[in-house]
């Protein structure tokens, strides 16, 4: 059984294993210890609501899959309540027009590039990574999926736009043929550089990139093939999300081009679907129909799982292996939703 719940300082080593089977593109989670650290410290303060203003303010919510009776960790998930602020994000537009010429019998499309700086931006969903042992259709949706019933329960502290910046073509070496073609001539460094440097600032993003637009028509075939492209291996999580209603949004990654999918909070079909039940009996898990679910705890103490459950008059009728992982005792309140 895995269960999802924050992460923990004590998570870092475990978070450093994990980490050691994803390859390049993983922006949001280098394999860098101090920054790793920083970032788990950063969501622990996230998680402490009282820290914050009411509203969405830069909070950035990391959770972790943890195989229950093992303790291990197989996968990452997070979500930034907005972003920009001290420092902007920067994507490029992707703007296609057509061309013709009747004297020519010739109709052209033509694509180009146009970088542009999100000062004040929507939330974001983010530093998704499962470990490829454990990836199957149940366990990738509940890392994905159980993300949308924490905003459900904390709406205020989330912009009502919400984008993925989904993972582009890059090869496990690092390579990357749109690098190649635009990023490695302004930067004068690698692709795997470049993309850990942004962690720490993204400020040489605006000083060396040219502002004018980059035409995708002139660039070698390589590089106009992977433009608002995924990655082979985030293929599933798109799928998973354009279930949920995201859609292009017309952006793409500055240095890889993948696709930045976006979509209303208000429209995601787990938040509109999940229902809210108060815990009134704990069986034994054979008792229980296992058609599956996601359940979450609604507290502070977040945390969830896939689960059956039974739906009454009087409440709700979970397993006590559930109750167990979510730590519920009778009267707490959950939120539910089909796993589909």
């Amino acid at each position: 059984m895995f269960v999802i719940r924050p992460i923990r300082q004590d998570d870092l080593e475990a978070l450093m294993e994990l980490l050691k089977g994803a390859g390049h593109g993983l922006t949001t989670l280098p394999k860098d210890r101090e920054i790793l650290r920083r970032r788990i410290m950063h969501s622990e303060k996230s998680f402490d609501n009282e820290a914050w203003p009411e509203g969405p303010s830069g909070q950035s919510y990391l959770f972790v899959m943890e195989e229950l009776f093992t303790g291990k960790i197989v996968g990452i998930s997070g979500i930034v309540s907005k972003i920009g602020g001290f420092q902007p994000y920067y994507f490029y537009r992707l703007e296609t027009n057509e061309h013709k010429s009747e004297m020519l019998g010739v109709n052209n499309h033509i694509r180009s590039l146009h970088l542009e700086a999100v000062h004040s931006g929507p939330a974001e969903i983010c530093s998704l990574y499962l470990d490829p042992n454990f990836r199957n259709a149940k366990n990738g949706r509940l890392l994905s999926l159980s993300r949308f019933l924490f905003i459900a329960d904390n709406r205020k502290y989330f912009e009502e736009d919400l984008i993925a910046e989904m993972r582009g073509r890059v090869s496990d070496s690092g390579h990357s043929p749109f690098w190649d073609a635009v990023g490695a001539h302004f930067f004068k460094i690698d692709f795997p550089t470049a993309d850990y440097l942004t962690m720490k600032s993204k400020k040489f993003i605006e000083e060396l990139l040219p502002k004018y637009p980059i035409v995708v028509n002139l660039l070698p075939q390589a590089a106009q093939e992977v433009v608002a492209e995924v990655h082979e291996q985030t293929i599933p999580a798109l799928k998973i999300l354009e279930s949920e209603g995201f859609t292009f949004s017309g952006w793409v990654g500055v240095f890889e081009p993948g696709p930045v999918i976006k979509t209303k909070v208000n429209n995601i079909r787990t938040i509109i679907e999940s229902k809210m039940g108060e815990v009134c009996e704990v069986l034994n898990a054979n008792d229980i129909s296992d058609a599956p679910f996601i359940i979450s705890r609604t507290d502070e103490k977040f945390r969830a799982c896939v689960s059956g459950l039974k739906l009454g008059k009087n409440g709700v009728t979970i397993p006590d292996v559930t109750a167990s992982a979510l730590k519920l005792k009778i009267g707490d309140k959950i939120r539910y939703v089909k796993l589909k």
